[in-house]
């Protein structure tokens, strides 16, 4: 019994420790994003991150997007066509897109592609004591290699979920009016008397949001990952479960958040 608690013990006090750790190391991201965001020679850092946070995601959110507003059109039309209301399915279909599925969607495939190639990346320079390198030569590895990968998925994310959105779209248009062959106009005209300015800002802010936890979470395994090669893999697959309840939890917190205060600034407004 006395072993079991102190074992209980012992792990409290890692998490703690651990937590202590991660608000720490977001800290001095914070420091170093105020005092260099105007600096030239750190924005030539993110030039070669973005392009692997951006440009070779386009083909996993491309996919994904346009098959999740299919999915949405061929589980919907049912529903829809039995109430009358298929020329209606626009609304459902692209303001599920945009507030919710879209910002979740292109959040966890980052968190799966980039966040796991950030945690492997980092976390092979930790093993071959890369970064200790930086540290002896006087240079601070959190400004050199952090600080690159938090601005390219800060930036990045809100673009690559935009393009979620926009293929999610024009999937479920093209289930609906090509294979359920309900007409064209009436989905796009419901769907931009539906869809306000309000609906694309808390889709932009929540990747905001997403795209900084999975570079802080993904970097803060690298940097703090076990020696050896299970290791780094044992880091890549916590970032990625850890990313992945960070985006539902801020997902909830959040859309609850804009939600209320839309409420309560506009009043309730009927979607249909």
């Amino acid at each position: 019994m006395t072993g079991l608690l102190a074992q209980l013990g012992d792990r409290t006090l890692q998490s703690v420790a651990a937590f202590g750790a991660f608000w720490r190391f977001f800290g001095q991201i914070s420091s170093w994003m105020v005092t260099g965001i105007n600096r030239w020679r750190n924005w030539r850092l993110v030039a070669p991150v973005a392009y692997e946070v951006g440009n070779r995601s386009v083909p996993v959110i491309l996919i994904t997007g346009t098959f999740v507003g299919m999915v949405l059109a061929v589980q919907a039309y049912e529903q829809f066509l039995s109430a009358g209301l298929e020329d209606r399915m626009g609304v459902v279909i692209n303001l599920s897109v945009v507030r919710e599925l879209g910002p979740v969607l292109a959040g966890v495939m980052l968190a799966g592609r980039v966040g796991g190639a950030l945690t492997a990346e980092l976390g092979t320079m930790n093993v071959t004591e890369q970064i200790e390198a930086l540290r002896s030569m006087g240079a601070d590895p959190i400004r050199h290699l952090v600080v690159p990968r938090f601005l390219a998925c800060l930036l990045l994310t809100p673009f690559l979920t935009i393009y979620c959105d926009v293929m999610g779209a024009l999937g479920g248009w093209f289930i609906t009016v090509k294979i359920f062959d309900v007409p064209s106009e009436p989905y796009w005209q419901f769907t931009a008397s539906a869809l306000e300015r309000w609906d694309l800002l808390v889709g932009f802010i929540k990747s905001v949001f997403f795209g900084a936890a999975i570079a802080v979470i993904s970097c803060y395994k690298g940097f703090h990952c076990r020696h050896g090669a299970e290791g780094v893999g044992r880091a890549c697959t916590e970032s990625f479960v850890t990313s992945f309840i960070a985006i539902l939890v801020l997902d909830f917190f959040i859309g609850f958040f804009m939600q209320a205060f839309y409420n309560f600034m506009w009043g309730f407004k009927p979607v249909l």
